[in-house]
């Protein structure tokens, strides 16, 4: 019997220790709201991780997206916008020979705000979403929604009443950095969609400063517009319908408790940044990497000059490529003894030996075997992150919004080369393949990189959880914001202390001659 009673006593305090643990648990066990609605895979890429990180972490995770994950994830409900997609059929994106042609300006603010526009639009009035919105019993102790050219899903925060914390999937840039603190220096912090790198020239700093100021203006007079619009119709009705009150969206818009930056400075620029704006860049790669399948394995594992690996990402399609580039880069690829894995959309006839095709790959376990030296990449931010996490040198095509700024920075930092995407890019991608093999520097500075990418006191992933978990113990994290939005603009730059100089100018010379001109009396007086 004392055995017995011996071993009920263990259970029993086993038991509740584990009951206290789980009490816990639940007790640090937020609900979240994470949007992420755009209709690229990357930024499906990148929401999902995001929300597995938090759901990992015991949260419960309201997920709103266009790609759903292809297995249900824990403490996750799925907020299924899909159906959006038939707004953006996969032949009416970035297409590579129109860009070619150059019948498309993929790079122009102009251009670029329209389309997220209608998807912000789309994405609102959604039946799901709304659904969503309109559901009184739904409240979520922060909101975590992505930035891409508008602010207009700051309204989730007036709906919910709840700390917004924006998501940035680019490098910090004056649009994103404004919301937080004053807009950076155009001297030596460029534009998004800009290719210029620090330290800039006279030209640069000029060309900085107008798009700066034309993105300002065109703020100010029509994107403001537009957003205030879409508050006013589709999240007004709701907030008053949930009986919080209606703050105006320019408020909503700045109150920001943080801001997730998909950036590390091994990647991009040192930059001032405020103590809210937090660079998790890398969170969304998993530290085991899934294996190859096995055929890729084997050519990978009996590539004995080495592989490069060519993609243009998730959104271009390499065989959108003219039938003549498609022709020069398989001759190209051809000279090498090198084996080339190419992602490509359909099977190519008549290829060398060396190069084998994949309609999908498995970009992270092709970039973490030790046979992969060389990747030519769109410049996306996720290919150039994973390329640095991994040590691999690179050859950067951009073609569109970040992809060159991206590009830019990678050749700046030693370890990448940029070729021109045109019709005679075979000829530049052969002379900087053979650069980049025969030259062990590039190889060289991107392990040195990779080492300061990994030489960090957490995980990013564990500091992106920390981060939104700090936001809601700590109320709205008011303490990491900037004084700079206390400050009046006229403050500053100090104009009502010039201005003070400036009456305190003419008080004093007004009253020297007042009192030059009493004593001149009295002299006379004396005189006569």
């Amino acid at each position: 019997m004392s055995v017995l009673y011996v071993l009920y006593s263990k259970m029993h305090t086993s038991l509740t220790f584990i009951l206290i643990l789980a009490l816990l648990y639940g007790i640090n066990a937020y609900k979240y709201l994470v949007v992420s609605p755009l209709p690229g895979k990357s930024h499906g890429i990148l929401g999902e991780a995001m929300v597995t990180h938090l759901a990992n972490a015991g949260h419960e995770i309201t997920y709103v997206t266009v790609f759903p994950p292809k297995k249900p994830v824990p403490r996750v409900t799925i907020v299924d916008l899909s159906d959006n997609l038939k707004y953006f059929p996969s032949d009416s994106g970035m297409n590579l020979k129109v860009v070619m042609d150059n019948a498309h300006d993929g790079n122009s603010f102009l251009t670029i705000v329209p389309s997220l526009m209608n998807i912000s639009r789309n994405t609102l009035e959604h039946p799901n979403l709304q659904k969503l919105i309109r559901d009184r019993n739904q409240k979520f102790d922060a909101v975590i929604t992505e930035w891409m050219f508008n602010e207009v899903y700051a309204g989730f925060a007036g709906v919910f009443d709840c700390p917004l914390i924006w998501f940035s999937t680019v490098q910090p840039h004056w649009m994103v950095v404004r919301l937080v603190d004053e807009v950076p220096n155009p001297a030596y912090t460029v534009d998004i969609l800009s290719d210029n790198i620090p330290p800039l020239t006279f030209l640069q700093r000029v060309a900085e400063l107008l798009l700066q100021t034309m993105g300002r203006l065109i703020q100010t007079f029509w994107v403001y517009g537009l957003e205030e619009d879409i508050y006013n119709e589709f999240f007004v009705p709701v907030i008053r319908h949930r009986n919080n009150t209606v703050r105006s969206f320019e408020t909503l818009r700045y109150n920001v408790s943080l801001i997730l930056s998909n950036s590390h400075v091994s990647m991009g620029v040192p930059a001032r940044l405020p103590s809210n704006v937090i660079s998790i860049g890398g969170y969304h790669i998993s530290p085991k990497v899934k294996p190859l399948p096995e055929d890729l394995q084997k050519v990978m594992d009996n590539a004995n000059h080495g592989v490069i690996y060519f993609s243009m990402g998730s959104n271009l399609r390499s065989n959108q490529f003219p039938e003549e580039v498609k022709a020069e880069l398989i001759k190209m690829f051809g000279k090498f003894k090198q084996t080339v894995i190419w992602k490509f959309e359909e099977d190519l006839p008549n290829r060398p030996n060396n190069v084998h095709i994949v309609q999908w790959a498995p970009q992270q376990s092709i970039l973490e075997h030790k046979n992969c030296i060389l990747f030519i990449t769109h410049g996306g931010l996720l290919s150039i992150t994973e390329s640095m996490h991994y040590g691999v040198p690179l050859i950067g095509i951009p073609v569109f919004a970040d992809q060159f700024v991206n590009v830019a920075r990678a050749v700046k930092k030693g370890y990448a080369l940029k070729v021109d995407l045109s019709y005679v890019m075979a000829a530049d991608m052969e002379t900087a393949i053979k650069t980049i093999i025969d030259n062990p520097k590039y190889a060289a500075r991107v392990k040195e990189l990779s080492q300061i990418y990994h030489d960090r006191p957490i995980p990013p992933a564990k500091e992106l959880v920390h981060w939104v978990d700090h936001v809601v113990r700590t109320q709205g994290a008011p303490h990491l914001r900037s004084p700079a939005f206390m400050v009046p603009w006229y403050q500053k730059f100090y104009l009502d202390f010039i201005l003070a100089l400036i009456v305190l100018f003419f008080i004093l010379k007004h009253g020297s001659k007042s009192i030059k001109s009493m004593i001149l009396e009295k002299r006379k007086e004396k005189i006569n």
